[in-house]
């Protein structure tokens, strides 16, 4: 599985050009795409037990190291790591989340 989010998504669905949006495509048609479940309209992905506290931590831990941590992208980075998946996007603020061991595609 390969969670996308709705920046590489909506890329992939206007016709932009990028890695991610290659990486998008690729996803697809392997059957492979999922959504996390702040974002809608393909599989959603399960939310495992404790998934909002580990919301929480991971957001203040993110803030603590002062990075910026929005509350959806924290909500998608912690579903893809919860089940040990990549995330495509071209949203640069999950790069914030890297440390915490959200992989991201395209690399």
């Amino acid at each position: 599985m390969i969670a996308l989010d709705s920046s590489s998504l909506i890329a992939y669905l206007s016709g932009s050009k990028g890695a991610d949006v290659d990486a998008v495509e690729f996803a697809l048609r392997q059957k492979q795409a999922v959504l996390p479940p702040v974002v809608l309209s393909l599989p959603r992905l399960p939310l495992l037990e404790g998934y909002w506290e580990r919301v929480g931590y991971l957001r203040s831990e993110v803030i603590r190291g002062g990075r910026k941590a929005p509350l959806a992208d924290a909500l998608i980075a912690q579903s893809c790591m919860d089940h040990d998946i990549p995330l495509i996007t071209r949203d640069g603020d999950f790069r914030n989340f890297r440390r915490a061991g959200l992989r991201l595609l395209p690399v």
